[in-house]
């Protein structure tokens, strides 16, 4: 997997480009970037984890990513001037800097940071090329547990229960299937204590090993 834009930069250039802009706090499921709209800022993620998903023609959405801290969210649409597309939504709460697009070109430019970025966004279309192939062919559960894990991963959880602020409704949408399907993947889930749903309609996550297991055990069968 890819390093985080933080890590690819270095502590002192995020740092320097962390201070360009104000940071800001949104809620849960808030609309942090629409897709199809121009490339007017780049977001730096400076905690919390957001979902990237692209809509079709029918309103149906895929996800393609969860981006945690240390990211920046929307910079290829700034760096080639085309529309934005993806959309990108908080899976929690989030603090993030705004960085107006004529700021981070000059800063980009200062600190010659064009070729690496762009690599990094190869990176991003592979990743998302991946996620799109586990979408076609494997079983809900599976494809439900994963995209658990990246949420998971991209929040930097070191441990156990942790809290998906997004509905069934929600997390079905993002894998490509139906909410009844996604209720009967976490039934037996939530019947062995490994999940509980929670009252905003949320996840509480308690064994993201055993869910793994699970869902690659029910999909050989």
């Amino acid at each position: 997997m890819y390093q985080p834009h933080a890590r690819l930069i270095g502590d002192q250039l995020w740092s320097k480009l962390r201070d360009l802009a104000p940071e800001r706090l949104r809620p849960a499921r808030s609309v942090l970037l629409r897709q199809g709209d121009p490339g007017t800022h780049v977001i730096l993620l400076a905690s919390g984890s957001a979902l990237v998903a692209v809509s079709g023609a029918q309103g149906q959405r895929t996800l393609l990513a969860v981006r945690g801290a240390g990211e920046l969210l929307g910079e290829l649409a700034v760096l080639d001037a085309k529309p934005r597309t993806a959309s990108v939504v908080a899976a929690e709460p989030c603090r993030v800097h705004l960085v107006p697009a004529p700021e981070f070109l000059a800063f980009v430019d200062e600190h010659g940071l064009l070729t690496p970025l762009l690599r990094h966004a190869i990176a991003r279309v592979r990743e998302g090329e991946a996620v799109r192939l586990e979408l076609a062919t494997a079983a809900v559960p599976v494809r439900l547990a994963a995209a658990l894990v990246r949420l998971v991963r991209a929040a930097s959880v070191t441990g156990m229960p942790y809290a998906v602020r997004l509905t069934q409704e929600e997390l079905s949408q993002l894998i490509g299937a139906s909410r009844n399907a996604v209720g009967c993947a976490i039934k037996p889930w939530r019947d062995r204590g490994w999940v509980d749903t929670e009252a905003g309609g949320g996840l509480l996550i308690r064994d993201l090993v055993a869910i793994q297991a699970h869902a690659r055990a029910a999909e050989q069968r």
